[in-house]
């Protein structure tokens, strides 16, 4: 795990830098600044979910990674729905906030970039979880060790580099 976690860490670097080419456009438009820190957050916590869920269900015996499961589509299904809840409302309490610290964007361009990158992520965030899921599992690593800090850290760096692809796209 160690050169795993090194590589990953290496790699948050990156995030970083992509972060800071984007700085006239978050100093720009400092409501955003506030949707950065929650994305990446919560783009971890979806591949923490996924791969908690499918980690626990392999331990079970009830997961089969076939995509017609029962089990595999649920928990797939669930991380979705949560993702659009969670981003709907983020984007809500994004544009109070905006609106509270006088830099208010408009609530349809908060929503876009909120649910588009978010869910993108989620989308991100499931496949990570399942492949992270099956390849420990195949290569007979215990998923509960594995998972969890390889999709965190992977979802930390694709969250910043989705959440400004939007933002470019969007702006």
């Amino acid at each position: 795990m160690a050169p795993l976690l090194l590589v990953l860490s290496l790699l948050e670097m990156g995030s970083g830098i992509v972060l800071e080419s984007f700085e006239e456009t978050y100093l720009a438009n400092p409501t955003l600044l506030v949707l950065v820190p929650v994305m990446i957050g919560m783009g971890g916590n979806l591949g923490a979910i996924v791969a908690a869920r499918l980690s626990t269900q392999l331990h079970l015996g009830t997961l089969s990674f076939d995509p017609r499961t029962p089990a595999l589509r649920a928990s797939i299904l669930a991380v979705l729905g949560l993702a659009v809840t969670v981003f709907s409302v983020l984007g809500v309490v994004v544009y109070a906030i905006g609106h509270a610290m006088g830099s208010p964007m408009a609530l349809a361009t908060l929503m876009t970039i909120s649910l588009v990158s978010g869910l993108s992520l989620a989308v991100v965030a499931i496949v990570l979880g399942v492949l992270v899921t099956y390849v420990s599992y195949r290569r007979g690593y215990d998923p509960d060790d594995v998972t969890i800090p390889v999709v965190t850290n992977a979802c930390d760096i694709l969250g910043v580099v989705i959440f400004s692809a939007v933002v470019l796209v969007v702006l």
